[in-house]
């Protein structure tokens, strides 16, 4: 079977082909190496297990967005995906911090008095330092790469939204709308079950009834989600409605952002306090986004553009030896202005 027209440039090729590897086998070897020397089950060693789940999630999800996003031709959530993988950045640079807090208890000690907990030479803070300064590293220079690659696409794919919606100024404003409507709601479920995720690595006992309502919950949203982008693409009003009703409803789940600070419970947290207070409240700004956004996509129903959103994505830009033959051919190989030079005139004086 072909690969997708969505592979053909090279340019699209290498956007797929990012660093997603490198930083796995990066959170993976500092997963080895503690593994190897502490009980991963002991609270203040959870964020390394919570640590390499976060950015396989994350990398597999990035990946698969970009494909996505490539097969769509949609610029809009290449965009999205930049400003993803900046964030990763910032996750990845405060999973130093965190690694260290859980590790290093005595940063006096080296090899010969205490391997586990010192923070001096030869100690295990020490072998698998360099491979947490490693992911934020190659993650920014990937990121610096993108943005190269982003810019080319940016120019490759800049007729699709004309091809859509035409050139009325005002449909190609709703259609973006549209666009980032659903790019966001890509993005909330990755935030979603990025929150959910930590929390079940992190306090959540398998034997309380609040562990399987929080898996349960999973599946649950992405239909919620699912619903909501198809009420927004087929112009559902009473789907888009319950959907709007149901973000602001789902706001009230991140009170657990004031558990990670109450006296009671904030020793759980104390390893993976920051990444989880800031994957916690980009995740409450995404939805809220979405539901501003989503506002906005309520209003434009029934202007005109449920055609283009439901057929829009079939566009597929036309094949470069076509257009070179119909407009860039040379005279002699039989393209635009070639034929038969015309004679000598005659005059008639």
């Amino acid at each position: 079977m072909a690969l997708p027209q969505a592979l053909s440039t090279k340019a699209q090729r290498a956007f797929l082909g990012t660093e997603a590897i490198v930083v796995i086998v990066m959170v993976a070897i500092v997963f080895g190496k503690v593994a190897d020397h502490v009980d991963l089950v002991q609270s203040r060693y959870k964020t390394i297990p919570c640590y390499l789940a976060l950015f396989i999630l994350a990398e597999v999800f990035e990946l698969f967005m970009a494909y996505d996003a490539l097969r769509l031709r949609n610029i809009i959530q290449l965009v999205g995906i930049l400003l993803f993988h900046s964030a990763l950045i910032v996750m990845s640079a405060l999973q130093v911090h965190e690694a260290h807090s859980a590790i290093v208890h005595d940063p006096s000690a080296n090899w010969t008095t205490d391997y586990v907990n010192g923070g001096g030479p030869g100690t295990l803070w020490q072998n698998v330092f360099p491979f947490l300064i490693v992911s934020p590293v190659v993650i920014g220079v990937s990121w610096l790469v993108m943005i190269f690659f982003v810019r080319q696409l940016y120019h490759e794919f800049g007729w699709a939204i004309f091809h859509v919606v035409g050139a009325n100024p005002a449909a190609k404003t709703m259609y973006q709308f549209y666009q980032v409507m659903i790019c966001l709601l890509k993005f909330d479920f990755f935030a979603f079950v990025g929150v959910t995720m930590q929390l079940l690595i992190l306090v959540l006992a398998k034997n309380t009834a609040e562990f399987g309502l929080t898996i349960a919950a999973i599946p649950i949203v992405f239909v919620l989600l699912i619903g909501a982008g198809l009420a927004v693409q087929r112009e559902i009003k009473w789907l888009m409605s319950i959907s709007l009703v149901l973000m602001l409803a789902a706001e009230t789940y991140f009170y657990k952002l004031v558990r990670f600070y109450e006296p009671a419970s904030r020793e759980q947290y104390q390893t993976v306090r920051a990444t989880l207070t800031t994957f916690t409240i980009i995740a409450f700004l995404l939805l809220f986004a979405t539901f501003a956004i989503g506002l906005r996509c309520f209003a434009d129903f029934d202007k005109g553009l449920l055609k283009s959103k439901m057929h829009g994505q079939s566009y597929r830009p036309v094949g470069q030896p076509y257009k070179s033959n119909l407009f860039g051919a040379k005279k002699e190989d039989g393209g635009y202005g070639s034929g038969a030079p015309l004679g000598p005139r005659v005059s008639i004086e």
